[in-house]
């Protein structure tokens, strides 16, 4: 006979608090599997904490997307954007539907040369990018969003050097309507600054300029502002071919789509306030074919979207080390989960959820992770069961950015495993080691001996 779990007897006052007006939900299921895998075999196979990435519902995802868009624009491209999650696996789901590749450093762009993607299909952003990096980009016929004109003249020299016509896009920041304004990147519309920029590509007659780029901000809440950012793109394209005679032959909307994620502080959960991809996809293709853009010359929308594509694919799956009571009454649980391999706690309330089965009973808790950091806090609150040592959680909607700002901080760093749509388990990038750390350490002589 299974001996029962016990649970400790608990005083919890009852406080309803304000209800939305999707009402009060105060009962949610276990995550015991993903994708048809046992979340406590993952951990025994793979250890915690761990990374699982869901193969089904990044290609589910990304469908939906490319639907939402191109069924409202005749020429649409996505290109997934590496610095969100650049592990080579979830590149390659990307890449094997259709979209390019999207980088911002010349380590990103190697990556996507060594992942296979055609160099003809990789679009170069971000303020750093060396003359070595820039002479691989001309060399190879990438495209290169300029993001300064120190960028531009370090372009202009190559070319007198250099056999090959450099593809240019200039990155254009300008007012939508939302703060605070990403004013810090690329040249400015508003006070003709980007007017500057086309206005020198184009008189030095040795480069090639191809189209227009913007990228507006982060979690942007209000697809109306990506309208306004098209609509201005539209009218600079327009005012080119009037000046010029040229057609450009994109337009590059860049990302920033919210998550279904929650932000810390909002009212309402990020699942009932997260604009869908349709609402994006008619703010924006509504503003290009309302444009004068004369439609026989109608540019390729790019999309470079990144975190709307791939949280809802990412858990991170840890293990409860330890419950206690903090002095003015409150649950702790700690778990071996850190901020170091959940950057986006420090903005996000994300949602956690027992892997096993548990009371209906639940109390406000703290998560803290393993760290010896005060600010290591996974959730500051969240009403959970009570957990005991060893009980398995799992955080979901993670997908975004924790594998590429994730840090070697007191612990190592773990697997990252990718369930496939045959409900297989792969892992994409093995688990750090002492070896991985120290194989790079240099220790002068005079230091390899002591006593104590």
């Amino acid at each position: 006979m299974e001996k029962k779990h016990f649970e400790r007897p608990i005083i919890k006052k009852l406080q309803t608090g304000m209800p939305n007006k999707f009402g009060m939900k105060t009962e949610y299921e276990p995550i015991s599997e993903i994708d048809g895998v046992s979340v406590k075999d993952l951990v025994a196979n793979y250890g915690s904490p761990l990374y699982v990435m869901s193969e089904n519902t990044i290609r589910e995802t990304y469908r939906e997307a490319h639907r939402a868009f191109s069924t409202r624009y005749p020429k649409v491209q996505f290109a997934w954007s590496y610095k969100t999650n650049y592990m080579n696996a979830i590149c390659n789901i990307f890449h094997t539907e259709g979209s390019w590749a999207e980088v911002v450093s010349g380590f990103e762009y190697d990556k996507a040369i060594n992942n296979g993607v055609p160099p003809s299909k990789i679009l170069f952003n971000g303020p750093d990018k060396s003359e070595k990096d820039l002479e691989k980009a001309i060399k190879h016929g990438s495209y290169i969003h300029i993001d300064h004109f120190d960028e531009l003249y370090t372009i202009i020299n190559l070319t007198n050097k250099m056999k090959e016509r450099p593809k240019v896009a200039i990155r254009v920041n300008m007012d939508c309507g939302i703060y605070p304004l990403w004013s810090r990147f690329g040249f400015n519309y508003e006070n003709g600054e980007a007017w500057e920029a086309i206005n020198r590509i184009m008189l030095t007659k040795k480069i090639d300029f191809v189209g227009l780029h913007c990228h507006i901000g982060t979690y942007i809440l209000a697809p109306w502002a990506y309208g306004i950012a098209a609509a201005k793109l539209a009218d600079l394209a327009v005012a080119i071919e009037k000046k010029f005679n040229h057609y450009i032959k994109y337009i590059d909307m860049g990302g920033g789509f919210a998550s279904k994620n929650t932000l810390k502080g909002a009212f309402l959960p990020g699942s009932d306030t997260c604009p869908t991809f349709d609402q994006y996809a008619d703010a924006i293709t509504t503003a290009l074919i309302n444009s004068p853009i004369n439609h026989e010359h109608l540019p390729v929308l790019l999309l470079e979207s990144g975190r709307s594509l791939i949280d809802d694919a990412g858990y991170l799956v840890g293990t409860v080390l330890a419950n206690k009571r903090l002095p003015e009454g409150k649950l702790a649980t700690i778990i071996d989960i850190g901020v170091n391999l959940l950057f986006t706690s420090f903005w996000y309330d994300h949602k956690v959820t027992p892997a096993q089965q548990f009371s209906h009973h639940t109390e406000d808790t703290i998560i803290y992770g393993p760290l010896c950091m005060n600010i290591d806090i996974i959730r500051e609150n969240v009403q959970l069961p009570p957990m005991k040592k060893g009980d398995n959680i799992v955080i979901s909607r993670i997908g975004a950015y924790n594998m590429t700002q994730w840090m070697q901080f007191i612990t190592l760093r773990p697997n990252i495993v990718l369930v496939d749509s045959k409900s297989k388990a792969h892992v994409i990038r093995g688990n750090e080691t002492p070896d991985n750390i120290m194989k790079n350490e240099l220790v002068p002589e005079h230091l390899k001996k002591f006593e104590l």
